[in-house]
């Protein structure tokens, strides 16, 4: 067997060990959000499709997957989801305005060698697939925040039933400042790990810190962290504001009284 089998092995059984039929789904969903960026992607090349469209339709999808096949349908969940697709529809206009803005469609001068056998009229909006690449780098950063602020509100709902729904979306705030900062560091160092070769090619052709700023390639991951980090800050008031809103209504269901039973008497 490959190197690439035995660490899907190793994975697997990590993840099942860990968290046992959660963990088992957890992996199973890989495979199935990796099959939908796929698809994705090949329905792309299609002119006639437009990009945002599918980007939207593969996040919800995604969301899916992520959320309601691992942890099952419930409140955490449901209110996750709503958070996710918020965040990722008011995120996709600003990310539409900046990538026209900052023109880093298309392909950059460092990758002009490659591609010089090839045609460039491939007959797509190179401004849409750039923004769907910035949200398909950014829905699993979004995910990761609502999921992790609406369980633990979830929990503080569970045990403190009469808490308001102000305290409740401030308990969410505090949540999601401490997440914050770990998923900023999260997606600052994956640009640095994934793009290393990038930064030493650079150092090799001898580029200033200008021209590295000024390069398309630099500025577009930075724009993709930028979004990403955006995505993430704007996902928490998001989630905790709508977390809050149906936990507090659903607790004030389950705890109404029936007002129309008649007094028993003694």
């Amino acid at each position: 067997m490959t190197v690439q089998v035995w660490l899907a092995i190793i994975l697997f059984a990590l993840m099942v060990a860990v968290g046992g039929k959660k963990g088992a789904r957890s992996f199973v969903a890989l495979f199935l959000n990796t099959g939908i960026l796929l698809l994705t992607i090949i329905m792309m090349n299609d002119p006639h499709m437009n990009p945002i469209i599918l980007t939207l339709i593969a996040c919800i999808l995604i969301s899916c997957i992520s959320l309601f096949y691992i942890s099952e349908i419930n409140i955490k969940t449901v209110t996750a989801f709503f958070s996710t697709i918020v965040t990722t529809c008011a995120l996709i206009f600003f990310i539409l305005e900046l990538t026209d803005a900052a023109m880093i469609q298309g392909f950059s001068e460092d990758e002009t060698e490659e591609i010089g056998a090839f045609s460039l009229y491939v007959g797509v909006d190179f401004v849409k697939i750039g923004a769907s690449m910035i949200i398909m780098s950014t829905i699993g950063a979004i995910i990761d925040v609502t999921i992790a602020v609406s369980s633990p509100m979830q929990e503080m709902a569970y045990h403190n039933p009469t808490i308001s729904r102000k305290d409740l979306f401030r308990s969410g705030i505090s949540i999601g400042r401490d997440i914050l900062g770990t998923s900023a560091n999260t997606l600052f160092f994956a640009f640095f790990g994934g793009y290393m070769g990038l930064l030493i090619w650079f150092k090799d052709l001898s580029y200033s810190i200008g021209d590295i700023v000024n390069s398309k390639v630099f500025t577009s991951e930075m724009i993709f962290i930028g979004s990403a980090g955006l995505g993430v800050a704007l996902a928490i008031p998001v989630t905790s504001a709508i977390t809050a809103y149906y936990l507090v209504k659903a607790g004030r269901r389950d705890r109404s009284p029936v007002l129309d039973e008649p007094p028993v008497d003694k």
